[in-house]
């Protein structure tokens, strides 16, 4: 009779612990590392992911296993490596992580899809003739040769490449590109957004061929994704373009990982397991031996740090392509403007008078606005009366497309007010602009303009971003309005004129990053004007000329607000010369949610004998009530994220939580909301 075997699995569920199950005889040929399993757990059966197998357990009574569900591994040795270290690094289960790493076909023991019809899943198709190619600028060749030094050796390494906006960062990864297939190997491409795919494959399919092209992201049917990630594990697709997710693709062989726009916020997912893109894309290349290029023109702060300290090499692209000159920028002081006019206007004149030239020459124009909606609060003159969410402490804003007040941290929507609720009153005033206004006061000052809007309300249906990629690209479209999503990476010859409508709304929120952010978002979206044979030219419309980011982004002087900034987070050791962990405690009852919270703080403290984790709070969070849950939040600093894990795995425990509240840990947060 054969020796008894055990195998240790994990579920999804948030739980640290391995379990030990013990294998029926007729399934010991069929278990192995990176299976599934169906398991007895507690009092119902789930999905175990094996991840290991011995012939001996501690335990002194097991359960057998129910059955084994795939015929081959689905989780490959270097998956299981990247998501133990994801379940290490960022305080979560290890089957979560793993969990996560599974494509959709696969959720909750399934072992395929049927995709219904055999589709494309992008509209492009190959052209004739693939691009010629480029002759490389000095910089780019100098960059390009430093990479392909250790693609060739086939040596783990990382590259932050600092190239300002239309450099030509894309002729240096598609240099990269093209030495690793080569070498027969795999290559994943990271977009920050959904809406940057469309421009990214016609470029890449002009380049290269579709047939070796492989697209991830959430906007997929599952049968799409299935298909594209059978194409990846069997090695037809060797170039695999995608967002966030995409760092799961099975490939078989990686040689390369590009991260365009580094230091995009989409890169942080929000769930378990809430890892940053740029950090799994490093350690999955470190598993691999693979090579990782940053591309930015506005680096993150993380990553610039990390190259100032040598971790990362630095690479600089401090030109434009074709010798084409940066935009002309020129900042409109706003309260000038308000003083000449009592009415407070959305475009300033200066503004007005440059899109209609623009107009006039048959060019472009973008203008971008970070906040969407119509009206960003309503309130009453007569009271004071300003419509809240009822579930959160936000201000409801008013979208004129659908006469709704809605909350864009829950989605609650009630009907506009035509008098106000508290004192019956008709003094009821819309105030704040966001994009929908925007788009309005336009269609009054230009009525023969074709006008678009891109923020996430005008994308909801699947197709939308590429419609109206294509339609701008055509010409359909002569003012494009948006969020955030038109700084990322759009790449428009005929765009001459940016116009940003009001600079400092990222600029005063509560958080460290605020000027970062302002700084990144006004230098990315200034670099979409000029790209052509056109001078560009930007209009940054702001209340506060003076602050440091605006006059950088002014000179699109990346080095200067660095080295500026960077004392301040020294000073205040805030990321990135520490890390930092948020702990967020929520319930629904407020009285027991504070109780909980200090004494997990009083715990903490007492088991922080070190001192080598600085401890703040608790304190009620910025947004201290969001969907129906207050909120608190406990902050860890220290050099070594795994300090802050190992004072949380000490403490955790020795605190008796209450079963209605929910405790949610996120390593290196990009905001605390």
């Amino acid at each position: 009779m054969s020796k008894k075997k055990y195998v240790q699995v994990v579920v999804n569920l948030p739980l640290k612990s391995e379990f030990d199950y013990s294998v029926p005889q007729h399934l010991c040929d069929k278990v192995a590392i990176g299976k599934r399993a169906w398991i007895p757990f507690r009092n119902r059966v789930l999905v175990g992911y094996i991840i290991g197998i011995s012939d001996y357990t501690k335990i002194s009574k097991t359960r057998d296993i129910n059955a084994v569900i795939d015929e081959v591994p689905i989780i490959s040795p270097d998956m299981l490596k990247l998501t133990r270290w994801m379940s290490d690094y960022y305080f979560c289960a290890w089957g979560e992580a793993i969990e996560a790493a599974i494509a959709g076909p696969f959720k909750k023991g399934r072992t395929s899809i049927r995709a219904r019809k055999k589709t494309e899943p992008y509209p492009y198709s190959d052209s004739n003739t693939q691009l010629p190619q480029n002759l490389l600028t000095t910089h780019q060749d100098k960059a390009l040769t430093k990479i392909l030094n250790h693609l060739n050796e086939e040596k783990f390494g990382v590259f932050l490449l600092h190239g300002i906006t239309a450099s030509g960062k894309t002729e240096v990864y598609f240099g990269a590109i093209e030495a690793a297939l080569k070498k027969n190997k795999q290559v994943i491409v990271f977009v920050p957004e959904i809406a940057l795919t469309p421009q990214t494959l016609q470029r890449f399919t002009e380049k290269f061929t579709s047939k070796i092209i492989a697209v991830v992201h959430s906007h997929l049917s599952k049968g799409e994704r299935f298909i594209e990630w059978q194409r990846i594990n069997k090695g037809q697709a060797k170039i695999i373009i995608g967002a966030r997710s995409a760092i799961f693709s099975p490939c078989q062989n990686l040689g390369l990982i590009v991260v365009d726009e580094e230091h995009e916020n989409t890169y942080k997912q929000e769930d378990n397991p809430r890892y940053h893109l740029v950090a799994a894309a490093i350690k999955r290349a470190e598993i691999s031996q693979a090579v990782v290029i940053l591309g930015s023109a506005t680096p993150s702060f993380e990553s610039m740090y990390a190259a100032k300290q040598k971790r990362f090499e630095f690479i600089e692209l401090p030109e434009r392509i074709e010798g084409r000159d940066l935009p002309q920028v020129q900042i409109v002081d706003m309260r000038t403007q308000r003083k000449m006019s009592k009415r407070q206007h959305i475009l300033s004149k200066v503004l007005e008078d440059s899109i209609a030239r623009c107009l006039k020459n048959k060019e472009q124009v973008i203008l971008f606005l970070n906040r969407r909606g119509f009206s960003t609060y309503i309130h009453c003159s007569k009271c004071g009366y300003v419509e809240s969410c009822s579930r959160c402490n936000v201000s409801l804003v008013y979208h004129f497309d659908r006469k709704e007040l809605i909350c864009h941290h829950c989605s609650y929507h009630i009907a506009a007010p035509q008098i106000c609720p508290e004192c019956n009153s008709a003094y009821i005033r819309y105030f704040g602009t966001g994009t929908q206004k925007v788009e309005s006061e336009l269609h009054r000052f230009f009525p023969q303009a074709k006008i678009g809007r891109m923020d996430s309300d005008a994308l909801k249906k699947k197709t939308a971003h590429f419609e109206i990629f294509d339609d701008f690209k055509s010409g359909k479209i002569d003012i494009l309005v948006g969020t955030q999503m038109l700084a990322k990476g759009l790449d428009f010859p005929n765009v001459t004129l940016v116009g940003v409508i009001a600079a400092d709304v990222s600029l005063n929120l509560p958080d460290f990053r605020a000027s970062e952010r302002t700084f990144s978002l006004l230098t990315q979206v200034a670099g979409r004007a000029g790209r052509g044979k056109v001078p560009g030219k930007v209009i940054i419309q702001t209340y506060t000329p003076g602050h440091y980011a605006i006059q950088c982004a002014l000179k699109h002087d990346y080095n200067s607000f660095y080295k500026q900034e960077i004392v301040f987070r020294k000073e205040l050791k805030l990321p990135p010369v520490v890390h930092m962990v948020s702990v967020t405690l929520r319930s629904k009852q407020e009285e027991d949610l504070i109780k909980a919270a200090s004494a997990l703080g009083d715990i903490m403290q007492k088991c922080n004998k070190a001192q080598a984790v600085k401890i703040t709070g608790p304190v009620p969070a910025p947004v201290s009530k969001l969907r129906g849950y207050f909120r608190w939040i406990i902050t860890l600093k220290c050099k070594d994220v795994f300090g802050a894990n190992k004072l949380l795995k000490t403490s955790l425990p020795k605190w008796k939580a209450h079963s209605k509240i929910k405790i949610v840990v996120d390593v290196d947060p990009l905001m605390v909301v």
